[in-house]
């Protein structure tokens, strides 16, 4: 285990220089009975790291890849977008702009600087978090970006300030979130592909579903993926 990351208050914090995966790692961890609220698994590296669908995600040093234990009595759909806000707004706070792909890829520029992966896992949920800072992969299905191209940030600063900004976004009424994601979401009111079909993209409804317009008809999508 690694130190330099600072122990916020009420976070337990976890930090370890290279381990295959944090996400493993939390569920290891709730598993063994070992879990509390606010736990927080950081590692400079991973080996096995991994976003949605099980996509590998790469994962080498100079990058910030943490995996976020919390309650959660219920399984909400909407706190994706919750975290989604939460990286935009840490990411502002640094001075870098930056919009969300539906459900919660962060972009700039049109390049991927940060993912999500939400589990649950018993009474809690886990949210996976990797943010390009020092390094960013090359990856065939999308453009990345690293936010060392914007602005110098330390790991540490990186972490507290993400830290924060989910305590913030994750206890705020949805209807703030819904309206900061629509903000910073891209492609809205543009034609995107879902199913093979080319639609319009409308937004996000109050229980967390896209919303998009095809043939004059609205459809509700519920983790299924859209291209732009």
């Amino acid at each position: 285990m690694t130190k330099g990351f600072s122990k916020l208050a009420g976070y337990k914090v976890l930090a370890f220089d290279k381990i295959s995966s944090t996400q493993t790692y939390a569920h290891d961890l709730i598993a063994s009975g070992g879990a509390r609220d606010h736990t927080a698994i950081i590692a400079q590296a991973q080996y096995a790291g991994r976003g949605r669908y099980r996509r590998t995600w790469v994962s080498h040093h100079g990058n910030l890849y943490v995996s976020f234990i919390f309650d959660a009595e219920t399984r909400d759909s909407r706190l994706a977008y919750a975290v989604a806000v939460a990286i935009v707004d840490t990411l502002l706070s640094f001075g870098v702009s930056s919009e969300i792909k539906w459900p919660n890829d962060i972009l700039i520029d049109g390049k991927k600087i940060a993912g999500v992966l939400i589990e649950y896992s018993g009474p809690f949920v886990i949210v996976g978090i990797g943010i390009n800072v020092g390094t960013n992969p090359t990856v065939a299905e999308h453009k990345t970006t690293k936010l060392d191209n914007y602005v110098k940030v330390e790991l540490m600063d990186l972490f507290d300030a993400l830290a924060k900004n989910l305590d913030k976004w994750m206890k705020a009424d949805f209807q703030d979130v819904r309206k900061q994601w629509m903000a910073a979401a891209t492609g809205l009111n543009k034609q995107v592909k879902y199913r093979g079909e080319m639609v319009e993209l409308v937004g996000i409804n109050d229980a967390g579903a896209l919303v998009v317009r095809r043939n004059g008809e609205y459809v509700l999508i519920h983790g299924d993926e859209i291209f732009m």
